[in-house]
């Protein structure tokens, strides 16, 4: 059975959706894994070849688990900007960075917004090549974007979902109208694409895309994955219209998270505000089937490996000036956009406190680049970490010039920031919430092998859920006190210790890469599209992925009770 060409629901009874109702479909997680194995075992090569090509990966020559498309079945990725694919434009990680080296090599389509606002409807404009994929870029319409980008997204979203509640704005029905309108301006922009394989969408942008895409008739695999952290049903429960924007997340077939803790999260608030319970991270309601799973997202190591020995090698005049510019015998650095989600301020607190009892021991290069400096809270956030640098350079500068702290707020390219990663001999990741944090395994990444960095790493980040405390020394983000103990315990640690610390990670980033993270999820994307002809079957199905499977039921009274069955929320998938 190839799970990009599953049989697709015809639901006349559901606003025109594509997916089957809860009485309709009820899947066993057990028995359809039984059968998509028992499937694969009985394919030839020639047919394992075509599942390959479906889902647009297969072993590439050089070990990057990658391939072209065909040119006739695109996938194709969302997220609200796109970029282009240089390693030299600056950028400090994110989002972007994580898609590029996937569109790079996978021949994917990547569409998001061009930054260009027009009157009137959206306009897709040509696509551009990179790599084996390409880049398609929407102008969409200015009387809605501010509102959807500064205004929902940012105010409200993104402070609710790192759990920062006294951050959100107060709420506003303009802002979450155009948040719902933006959504549907992509949709048919998407709509307009021809050959769609499937679509995977990225982040708190686009959380009702899918059912937007499922209004307009899109029938292929949709997904979901959100690259931020998701909150308790506490804090989500401040979020306007957060049952409608639950509700239009279950017209995906697959959500992704980062973490268990975002995928615990998530679910509790399904049970909590919609009163849907699951069964082996499967949801039923009535949209369909959805499956919830985490896809920690991963980098390339190798790559960058190999920008910080080029970068040390190209760069390092440029290097050494930063270096000379500082007063401390041991340099950490911190790369981050100025966000106050990113916890700087407190990691500066913490090197005054360390300056206080050791004068001139370590210094802080900290590369902030602005980000949302529209949003009152942003640029609030911003004039705090000028003001905080400014008084630790004050108190703790020398009468040379040389100061503790150098605050970077230009931008830099990947390679220039490998190098300057494997300069430092401490990392520091203190963000207050993350999803993932790519920063933390850049940092590991460039290290030399032979006499590698401490990563300081917030334990409220995704990734101190990989890199645990044995490896990366976890520190309490909103403690300047903690942050200060850890990084005088990263300057003081032996070198054995650091290269043990150090190999573990490291193997870890090598064992999962940006490439398995996108192979994994299309996999579980393809594997996650189950249903059937609603309007052609009245009888439930336990398990079943064909007609042939689908148990019949003699009389009305007997489908009643079974529907009732799988209804109650006590029942479990059987096996």
């Amino acid at each position: 059975m190839d799970p990009f060409n599953v049989v697709k629901a015809v639901c006349t009874s559901s606003r025109g959706t594509s997916r089957a109702r809860p009485e309709q479909l009820k899947m066993s997680q057990v028995v359809f894994e039984h059968h998509l194995s028992q499937a694969a075992q009985e394919r030839s090569s020639k047919a394992d070849a075509e599942l390959f090509r479906h889902a647009a990966f297969a072993q590439h020559e050089a070990g990057l688990g990658m391939v072209s498309q065909q040119p006739d079945e695109k996938l194709v990725f969302v997220s609200n900007r796109v970029s282009t694919i240089d390693p030299n434009k600056p950028k400090t990680g994110g989002l972007a960075a994580a898609l590029e080296p996937v569109v790079e090599r996978s021949g994917a389509v990547w569409m998001g917004s061009s930054g260009t606002l027009i009157e009137g409807s959206e306009r897709l404009n040509a696509p551009e090549p990179h790599g084996r994929g390409e880049v398609v870029k929407v102008d969409l319409p200015a009387a809605h974007y501010d509102d959807f980008y500064y205004g929902f997204a940012n105010s409200t979203l993104w402070p609710a979902f790192h759990s920062l509640t006294e951050r959100m704005s107060p709420a506003s029905e303009e802002h979450y109208k155009s948040y719902c309108e933006i959504n549907r301006a992509m949709a048919r922009a998407l709509s307009r694409l021809k050959n769609r394989r499937a679509i995977w969408v990225h982040d708190y942008h686009f959380l009702p895309l899918g059912n937007e895409l499922r209004e307009l008739s899109i029938q292929q695999p949709i997904g979901f994955f959100l690259h931020t952290p998701w909150p308790k049903p506490d804090v989500m429960e401040q979020v306007p219209h957060q049952r409608e924007l639950m509700e239009s997340m279950l017209a995906y077939d697959l959500v992704g998270f980062q973490t268990r803790w975002d995928l615990d999260n998530f679910l509790s608030c399904l049970r909590t505000h919609l009163g849907l319970e699951s069964k082996s991270d499967f949801v039923i309601s009535d949209r369909g089937l959805t499956r919830c799973q985490t896809f920690p997202i991963g980098i390339d190591p190798k790559q960058f490996e190999e920008y910080a020995v080029e970068s040390l090698a190209t760069h390092r005049n440029e290097i050494s000036s930063m270096q000379n510019k500082l007063d401390g015998t041991k340099l950490a650095i911190g790369v981050d956009r100025l966000d106050y989600t990113k916890g700087i301020d407190n990691r500066i607190k913490a090197l005054d406190q360390i300056l206080a009892d050791k004068p001139h021991s370590t210094s802080l290069l900290q590369i902030g680049t602005s980000s949302r400096a529209d949003i009152p809270a942003y640029g609030e956030y911003q004039r705090d970490i000028d003001s905080l640098v400014s008084d630790v350079n004050r108190r703790h500068g020398t009468d040379d010039g040389s100061k503790p702290i150098l605050y970077e707020k230009g931008h830099f390219s990947q390679m220039q920031l490998a190098g300057l990663y494997r300069t430092a001999d401490v990392g520091l990741v203190t963000p207050l919430r993350d999803g993932m944090n790519l920063v933390a395994k850049e940092y590991v990444a460039a290290q030399d092998s032979n006499d590698p960095g401490v990563l300081v790493l917030s334990k409220f980040a995704g990734a101190a859920e990989e890199l645990n405390e044995n490896e990366a020394l976890h520190v309490d983000p909103a403690s300047p006190r903690d942050i200060a103990t850890a990084i005088s315990t990263a300057t003081d640690m032996p070198q054995e210790e650091r290269i043990e610390r150090w190999r573990a990670m490291m193997n870890k980033l090598e064992a999962y890469t940006i490439h398995d993270w996108s192979k994994d999820f299309l996999r579980e994307l393809g594997h996650s599209r189950v249903a059937m002809p609603a309007d052609q079957f009245q009888y439930l199905g336990f398990g079943w992925i064909n007609e042939a499977q689908m148990p019949t039921y003699a009389t009305q009274e007997e489908l009643n009770v079974a529907v009732k069955q799988v209804q109650d929320p006590r029942w479990i998938f059987p096996s």
